[in-house]
């Protein structure tokens, strides 16, 4: 895909970095002639200098041809700018990141629904890790009803050896608690159908309600018996 992100700061360029390395055609834009200059010589980025709320700026980023515009910029009110022009060069794959969560409903009323958000990014990690001491990594969805998190099942668990069918229907294992995926202690990666096996010391993916997530932790990590 070609692929414009506009904000190159520590986040923007380990995306545009991450995306470069698996075969996407990316252009960063921002204002810091330095910080592109960096982009272009030290990691061999497209770079472009200028002030991405400005329309003939994005234009020669050629964002009408983009598949995606991923706005990073350090205000909303720059992303958001930066989205309803991408829009209305026909771009139909538009992303922000928004910091001011003030901001969401204006990006909803714009039709900018790909909205990132640093508050629930850094919600659903850091407070339920305090919470939840055998999560490795959480991710609020949607409105933060619904998270992602994984975790680690330890020997003795009552899932440890069992099928993915087999598991959830435990008693008490949450209806709203489904297995997205399974890593194996060698790296690799297993969608979790329902034959697939909960190993112990396999890393489990998985989708819950917040609501639940309580009740989920607790089947997947307490000793059987």
């Amino acid at each position: 895909m070609k692929i414009v992100i506009v904000g190159a700061g520590r986040a923007g360029l380990e995306v545009a970095l991450h995306l470069t390395r698996i075969g996407h055609t990316v252009t960063v834009v921002d204002q810091d002639e330095k910080v592109t200059r960096r982009a272009s010589e030290q990691y061999g980025l497209v770079a472009l200098s200028g002030d991405a709320t400005v329309a003939a700026v994005l234009e020669e980023a050629d964002i009408a041809q983009s598949d995606v515009v991923v706005a990073m910029l350090r205000r909303d009110s720059d992303n958001l700018a930066v989205a309803l022009l991408a829009r209305a060069a026909g771009v139909d794959r538009v992303m922000v990141r928004m910091r001011d969560n003030a901001y969401r409903q204006v990006y909803a009323a714009a039709g900018i629904d790909r909205v990132l958000s640093e508050t629930d990014l850094i919600t659903g990690s850091v407070a339920t890790a305090i919470e939840h001491e055998a999560i490795r990594h959480a991710m609020l969805l949607g409105n933060g009803n619904a998270i992602a998190f994984e975790i680690t099942i330890p020997p003795g668990s009552p899932v440890a050896g069992l099928t993915v069918m087999e598991a959830v229907k435990l008693p008490g294992f949450p209806r709203s608690c489904v297995f997205a995926a399974v890593y194996r202690v060698d790296g690799s990666v297993e969608s979790a159908r329902g034959a697939a096996v909960v190993e112990a010391g396999t890393t489990v993916l998985m989708v819950s309600q917040t609501s639940d997530i309580g009740t989920a932790v607790h089947t997947l990590t307490v000793r059987a018996g």
